[in-house]
């Protein structure tokens, strides 16, 4: 388990406190159709962080040919139709490019700069000349509407029971999540980041927005400067 980083709940629980058993239960929102809309019919995915492939799936039945990367053995062994990597996203170096790199999950929003420098380097040496990386930001009032809940009409909750500084500009984010017949809980590290500190970080890895995708701003296509 990396340091403060914690998870509650039955199954497996991988190092950034994530219940593997606790993802196949959730549901994807709409994230393949934000991924669907702005990439080329047919390409080949990198999807940096896939978990149990939430997102992997409805991809692949859109016709998208997706390589599913994540650090977690037990989260892999749930994906299907792809072909899977077991590894750790900033260490990734597959020797070849693709026309989407994904990283999705708030994963740019790591509490340390190193892990998120290494991930955004990964994004861009898997690019294809033409390719780009599409990024999932933080809502710009994650840390702020807290707490906050959200009741799905399938009949368990979501909320976000937390946020509480630890230093160095990141926060400890407790996530809690109630079933029916289970409870889980996830305690993780994040960097909250405005806009602006996000583009630096994206500049400082040689990326730049391309455009936002959704109105909130979570969803950016990023291209490699110049």
């Amino acid at each position: 388990m990396r340091e403060g980083y914690e998870g509650t709940g039955s199954g497996a629980i991988t190092p950034d406190g994530c219940a593997v058993e606790l993802y196949t239960r959730l549901p994807v929102g709409d994230e393949p159709e934000v991924i669907a809309g702005v990439a080329p019919a047919g390409a080949r995915i990198l999807e940096l962080g896939c978990g149990v492939g939430r997102m992997t799936h409805p991809l692949i039945e859109r016709g998208f040919t997706v390589t599913a990367v994540d650090e977690s053995a037990e989260m892999l062994a749930r994906v299907r139709g792809a072909r899977t990597v077991h590894a750790s996203i900033e260490e990734l170096d597959l020797d070849e490019t693709f026309d989407v790199v994904l990283l999705a999950s708030f994963l740019v929003h790591t509490g340390d700069p190193e892990v998120r420098r290494g991930m955004l380097a990964t994004c861009l040496r898997h690019l294809a000349d033409d390719g780009f990386v599409l990024i999932q930001r933080e809502g710009e009032d994650y840390h702020t509407k807290v707490p906050r809940e959200r009741v799905d009409p399938r009949g368990f909750t979501i909320r976000i029971a937390s946020t509480e500084p630890v230093g160095d500009g990141v926060n400890s984010v407790v996530a809690e999540y109630f079933f029916p017949d289970g409870e889980w809980t996830q305690t993780f590290r994040s960097r909250p980041m405005t806009k602006e500190q996000f583009e630096e970080a994206l500049a400082e890895a040689g990326l730049t927005v391309d455009r936002y995708l959704t109105e909130d701003r979570i969803w950016v296509k990023a291209v490699p400067v110049g």
